[in-house]
Formats: structure tokens, sequence, C-alpha cells
């Protein structure tokens, strides 16, 4: 009988721990995802994120052309290990993979053309305001580095110059934002979003962190300057 008992609840007990062992694989899986942190390079065409990216990983100058895709790899700086993404700068296809990658960031860097900011101003400060109020960098929270890239051009501005007009390029959009958001009345959609509505935009008054640094990755004599970055990926990768 008690031979009878043990053989009726063998095929109960491999089901239980073949469930047991799906479970535990399952939040072992998440939990390996969920730890692995990328810095995402994003930005419009022709910021240099390509290329800083280069220089980065391979300390080296390559001849860069406009991607459609993402150039993903582990980068060593100083001990501090952490895997940079370049994302694609085209338009059509810069959010699928800001998607792609946005969950798992634990820092996102976004280059722009000091050189040519003022032309594109409307455009960088759109793909901003949408990094800015995204649901998961708002749980999130990553760090966020506004990159202020080819220093070494004449006529480049300085990082204070440019924090300055994102900010009141982003102050321009939000309230336009808001004027529409009103229109359909619609609350909840603006709320957090981009600081308090009340006041003028600034990167203070956002929850997560916002940081300014200058940087260039490659001039005619041959010298780099990406230290500042390298100091803010260090941080990042602690």
């Amino acid at each position: 009988m008690n031979s009878n008992v043990e053989d009726s609840f063998s095929p109960i007990l491999i089901a239980v721990l073949l469930i047991f062992t799906t479970i535990v694989l399952f939040i072992l899986r998440r939990l390996l995802k969920s730890s692995k942190g990328y810095v995402l390079l994003t930005g419009l065409n022709d910021t240099g994120k390509t290329l800083i990216h280069s220089q980065l990983l391979h300390n080296q100058h390559v001849l860069t052309y406009t991607s459609s895709q993402d150039n993903v790899e582990e980068c060593n700086i100083d001990g501090k290990k952490i895997t940079v993404v370049d994302l694609p700068g085209f338009h059509s296809i810069r959010q699928q993979f800001f998607e792609k990658y946005k969950e798992n960031s634990k820092g996102i860097v976004y280059v722009v053309d000091s050189t040519s900011l003022a032309k594109n101003i409307r455009d960088a400060a759109n793909v901003l305001n949408n990094i800015l109020s995204d649901p998961v960098v708002l749980k999130k929270r990553p760090n966020i580095l506004i990159l202020c890239n080819k220093q070494d051009q004449t006529l480049a501005k300085g990082a204070s110059v440019i924090k300055t007009m994102l900010e009141k390029e982003l102050n321009t959009l939000r309230n336009s934002e808001l004027n529409q958001l009103k229109q359909l009345d619609s609350k909840e959609t603006s709320k957090n979003r981009s600081g308090d509505s009340s006041k003028e935009f600034t990167f203070a008054s956002l929850n997560c962190k916002v940081e300014f640094a200058e940087s260039f990755a490659f001039n005619k004599n041959n010298s780099v300057d990406l230290d500042a970055l390298k100091k803010w990926i260090r941080k990042v990768a602690t």
C-alpha cells in the first residue's frame, strides 16, 4: 500500500519540481536582464555620435555615415565597464531603437552639434523633450548628459549658451503642449512631464538629473577631448 501511495505521488512531485524550476529560471532571466545597464548615445543626425562611440571604445577616428542600425559594445574606462549603445539619429527609426534600450538605460547622452544648434534648435528640443517626458525615463530617472560636441570648431557655442537655448525652446514647446492638452481637458497627461508649468522651464526643475559637458571627438591636429564624457560614464557605471 505504501508503495502504491509513493507511486501515485511521484508524477505530482515531478510536476511541482518542474513548475518550481521554471519559475526560478524565469526570475533569474528577468534579474539578469534588468541588471544589464546601458549608456545610450542619441541625438540628431550628424552630431558626431558614431565618432564619439568609436573614440570611446577603440580610441581611433573612423569615417562615419548615417546608420540605420544600433552599435552596441562594452566600454572599459579605468576599469569601469558598461555597454555603450550608439543609436541611429535618423528621425524615422530613432524612436524604435530608443524603445529597445530605454528600460535598462543607466545613462542617456544627448549629443548636440554646437556649431549648428541654432539652425536645428526646434528639432533638437523636440527630440530631447520626447526623452525627458518618456514614461519610462520619468519612472527610472536615468542620469542624463547633454554633450555639446564639436567644441574645436570656430562657430561652436559653449555649454552655458546651449543650455539657455534649449531651456528657452523647451519652455516654448511645453507651453504649446499644455495649451493643446487644456483644449482636450487632459490633466493627467500633463502631470509631471516637464516641471512646474507655472514657471519658466529649467533643467533644474526636472525630477531627473541633467548635466552639461563639452567635447570634440576629432580635429585637424588629431586631438580628442572626451574627458568630461568619460568622467560622467565612470560615475554612471559605478
